[in-house]
């Protein structure tokens, strides 16, 4: 097969992996995403040597997954073992040391693709615990796998090598039942299918179920049916929660899908996936020191990557070429907007990390929050420093909002799955990351809307702000002393787009709710066709802290939140498990009446706001907002209001109706 000449960082990056000379073959065209269903190959022959695992990688020329006679190996691929990082041979070789517990893995290489099971679930790893999981486990752990194979070879076949594609990044997908998995079927599964371009991936940050381990199977098998490669994260709730040290804590998910530390190329990027959820956390003698909430009497978990963790990532960007867009995919944020001012909910040795990527085309990829924060380069929050050491931010970091959005709540959309709005006010859905060479756009496609919608837009009055306090504070009470009925509805609310003078004269202003807004986002507004002007962004994140109430929320999105009716849902069918209202893992509550349950979009960092002047003529009025983002789509979006003095009869004017009779 033809070898090609690396450019010198890759041919110091072999020459540091004991392998110089060695080139990453040109692979032929192939028919993109072609299915390529096969395993790893596994050879139980005789053992001479138990320090070291050896293996090839190779072309699967057959696509059976088995090196066959006249296969070639497949030079300049990296193997790791969670920790050290190789390059293969001129024939293909590789031979990696031994760890008492680890996952043996193929990192594939741009412009080949690894196999992938039936359900799209890529395979290219080995896991290797002889003893397997110390203990039973809820949810089975890991067998024990017995002594090391005498090879472990890794099938692979030429992919795409353009520099170009798109995966679709899936925030928590994190169905809590088999009702939520058919949610996550008719939302972004159909909606993927339906895409005008289908993406190269699916990159699922963590959390793909809500703890019942039991619906991973199914879950993926329904992933599946978009027909693209799966690469997961492993979330916290993805956990053995019963097991007794965190190096055991993934044993079902790595039976299930796989390792949870590994990376992947595609095109000019590196994916590095990480398991930042450190379960049980304390462990590690530096975040026992640190994080004292470790030690709780209670089993809790600590955002953290682990010292064999940084070794891993060192060793994959020490192989890497260093113009490559390094992507860091993981569960829980390196920082968040939401968070800020948590230690367990945020990654504490960010330091470490940074230095590590100094100088490279880098991105972050999290979820966690049920939040969707697109966060510059310079960002600052007030936070940061005391929890997690670091000030601001090098490079881009997105906190990708979630598939379930806020936990599959709130009520029915058209499709009959929940709005589920998220406490940040975006809508669940998914990103879209368009890569070319180091370079990349990120677009939010939220579920059942036109894929061009990237706002929502509505006007904060003083009665809007006023009806929303009162319902934050039943909500805030105790609910066991409070009145079950809320003091306010949705049907309480005036028309927040109808204003009258006192609204103006108490200050009301238009919102513009723009999900993937940062702080090079640029937000204007022309009102009734007038020049454009700058709306004004209500979080900087200039390192102040997170601003929360009525006056910096969605009034879009907590119309829809404050007021849910799938509380009050009952029937006479005597059937228990179909009365009241369950969301996620909760218990079934009973029929109540209709109450805000779930987040509340009280803050956000991506709202815009401009106020209106108290001069406003009565009569109807237009505002065009447009935005414009450094990485992402133009997006453009119309609100229609009105200025009326008089007061407007609401409904239906029986009064006048029945002044006159029909004749």
């Amino acid at each position: 097969m033809t070898k090609t000449s690396l450019p010198i960082a890759m041919l110091w990056a072999a020459i540091t992996c004991g392998c110089a000379g060695v080139a990453m073959a040109a692979p032929a065209p192939t028919v993109a995403n072609a299915p390529y269903f096969a395993q790893v190959d596994v050879r139980r022959d005789a053992r001479s040597d138990g320090k070291t695992i050896a293996g090839t990688v190779f072309d699967d020329a057959n696509r059976n997954g088995r090196l066959d006679a006249g296969e070639l190996g497949v030079p300049g691929a990296k193997v790791s073992n969670g920790r050290e990082v190789v390059l293969t041979g001129p024939e293909g070789g590789y031979r990696l040391p031994v760890r008492r517990d680890m996952a043996v893995f193929v990192i594939q290489p741009s412009g080949w693709r690894v196999p992938t099971d039936s359900r799209w679930i890529p395979q290219f790893a080995y896991q290797h615990k002889p003893a397997g999981s110390p203990k039973a486990l809820r949810y089975g752990g890991l067998p024990p796998t017995g002594p090391l194979p005498s090879a472990i070879n890794f099938p692979i076949i030429p992919g795409d090598a353009s520099a170009r594609f798109e995966c679709a990044v899936l925030g928590d997908v994190q169905p809590a039942s088999n009702i939520e998995v058919g949610y996550v079927r008719d939302s972004m599964v159909r909606e993927l299918l339906n895409a005008k371009t289908k993406p190269a991936c699916l990159l699922a940050l963590g959390d793909i179920v809500s703890d019942d381990l039991n619906l991973i199977p199914r879950t993926a098998e329904v992933m599946g049916a978009v027909g693209v490669p799966q690469w997961w994260v492993q979330g916290n709730h993805d956990y053995d929660h019963d097991a007794d040290h965190d190096i055991d804590s993934s044993d079902t998910w790595r039976r299930l899908y796989g390792p949870n530390n590994y990376a992947f190329e595609m095109g000019q990027a590196v994916f590095i996936v990480l398991d930042n959820v450190s379960f049980p956390c304390g462990e590690d003698p530096r975040e026992a020191r640190e994080r004292p909430f470790c030690k709780q009497y209670w089993k809790t978990y600590n955002g953290r990557l682990l010292p064999d963790q940084m070794a891993f990532i060192a060793n994959v960007l020490k192989a890497t070429d260093p113009s490559k867009l390094v992507v860091f995919a993981a569960h829980i944020p390196f920082v968040g907007f939401d968070n800020s001012e948590s230690q367990p909910h945020q990654t504490d040795n960010l330091g470490e990390l940074y230095a590590l990527v100094k100088g490279r085309p880098a991105l972050s990829l999290t979820g966690h929050s049920h939040t969707l924060e697109n966060m510059a380069a310079g960002d600052s929050m007030a936070g940061w420093k005391s929890t997690v050491g670091v000030s601001t931010i090098p490079f881009r970091h997105l906190v990708a909002g979630a598939v379930a959005g806020d936990w599959w709540g709130g009520d029915y959309d058209i499709d009959g799955t929940p709005m589920s709005l998220q406490g940040d006010g975006s809508p669940r859905g998914y990103v879209d990351f368009a890569v070319n060479g180091a370079d990349y756009t990120l677009d939010y496609r939220a579920s059942g809307l036109p894929a061009e919608r990237a706002m929502w837009l509505s006007v904060s009055t003083p009665r809007f702000r006023d009806w929303a306090d009162k319902i934050f504070a039943w909500r805030d009470a105790p609910e066991e002393t409070r009145d079950p009925v809320p003091p306010l509805s949705v049907q309480d609310l005036p028309d927040v787009k109808m204003l009258n003078q006192a609204d103006l004269d108490g200050q009301s202003w238009i919102t513009a709710d723009v999900w993937m807004g940062d702080s090079t986002t640029k937000v204007m507004v022309s009102i009734d066709g007038a020049a454009q002007a700058p709306m004004t962004r209500t979080q900087e994140m200039h390192g102040e802290g997170v601003r929360s109430g009525s006056a910096y929320s969605d009034p879009f999105t907590l119309q829809r939140q404050l007021t849910m009716a799938r509380t009050a849902i009952q029937s006479r069918s005597g059937d228990t498990e179909t009365q009241g209202y369950v969301q996620g893992r909760q218990k079934r509550l009973p029929p109540m009446p209709p109450q805000p349950r779930g987040s509340r979009a009280d803050h956000s960092p991506h709202i815009w706001r401009y106020d209106l002047p108290a001069s406003l003529p009565e009569g109807l009025h237009t505002a065009v907002v447009t935005v414009a983002r450094d990485q992402g789509e133009p997006a453009r979006d119309t609100l229609v209001f009105e200025v009326r003095h008089a007061a407007l009869k609401p409904t239906f004017d029986f009064d006048h109706w029945n002044k006159f009779k029909n004749q």
